[in-house]
């Protein structure tokens, strides 16, 4: 991840998006000497976002779990057959 001031991207904008798209990789971009934002290409930035979901949903289901709030999956299946069959 490499790092630039505002000043240089707001010169070079074109330049580093290119880069950033080829290569994949973010660049911080700094204000006065310290980090303020991110620029990311969009295919790395959606990754990152279907990750972070899949994350929180084995969050979700392992404080389910903790909390014994569990069904399993045969009952799970049989609901959504039953739903999908209704419609």
């Amino acid at each position: 991840m490499s790092t630039l001031s505002v000043s240089h991207v707001k010169a070079h904008l074109a330049e580093v998006i290119e880069s950033t798209c080829e290569t994949g990789e973010a660049v911080i971009i700094t204000q006065n000497g310290e980090g303020t934002a991110v620029l990311q290409d969009l295919a790395s930035y959606e990754a990152m976002r279907r990750s972070l979901a899949m994350m929180k949903l084995v969050a979700q289901g392992e404080r389910q779990l903790a909390k014994r709030k569990s069904i399993p999956h045969a009952e799970v299946f049989r609901k959504l057959r039953r739903r999908l069959a209704s419609k």
